[in-house]
């Protein structure tokens, strides 16, 4: 007996290799299909309108379940974005190794704050959405530790807006973390499964 419903087709909304391991590794089945946003353009748009990374987060996950939705009326997709903002400032994938650096230097010794977003939309309309706020602190690393970060995980760090996988040796960077793990990943599993079950696609 299959712990997931054969219909409704659930579909994951994102390029996230990560997100995909996540929802993989809990067990459910599903198609990965990447949304064409300009994710860059909305947020700045936001930050300029509101300042609001909430606001942001949401608004990403929606156009990026919401644009699958209306090509797959009949599936569940789920959506999700996650903005870091550290005193004020709020942060993009870096584009390559020196962006990357540039941005762990700002964050170390410093409090940031990853807002995660899900939602889960169906004939291009939300059907549930869930937002939380982890909260970390860099420990104020050396040069040096940065240099050999940058080294062994030079494969990763432009893949996170963080520049850190706390799933690796990212977590050596840190020194006090507070909130849900796999929200810290970018997809608060626990919640979404939840929903998924509330409305059918998993067997409660």
């Amino acid at each position: 007996m299959s712990l997931q419903a054969a219909t409704p087709q659930l579909i994951l909304a994102s390029q996230s290799a990560l997100r995909k391991s996540l929802l993989t590794h809990a067990g459910l089945s599903f198609e990965t299909l990447a949304p064409r946003i300009d994710e860059d353009a909305i947020k700045h748009g936001v930050r300029a309108a509101s300042g609001q990374p909430e606001e942001a987060a949401l608004l990403l996950a929606e156009l990026k379940a919401g644009r699958i939705s209306e090509c797959y009326p009949d599936a569940v997709v789920i959506g999700a974005d996650q903005v870091l903002v550290c005193e004020g400032d709020w942060f993009d994938k870096p584009e390559d190794l020196t962006a990357a650096r540039d941005h762990l230097r700002r964050l170390r010794g410093r409090h940031h704050t990853l807002v995660t977003a899900v939602l889960c939309a169906r004939n291009g309309a939300v059907l549930w959405h869930h937002l939380e706020r982890p909260s970390l602190v860099m420990r104020p690393f050396s040069d040096a530790a940065l240099e050999a970060y940058l080294s062994a995980e030079a494969e990763y760090v432009i893949q996170s807006v963080g520049c850190c996988r706390i799933e690796g040796p990212g977590l050596q960077l840190f020194e006090a973390i507070d909130g849900n793990y796999f929200s810290i990943l970018g997809l608060p599993l626990l919640p979404l499964l939840g929903f998924l079950r509330q409305h059918g696609v998993l067997v409660a």
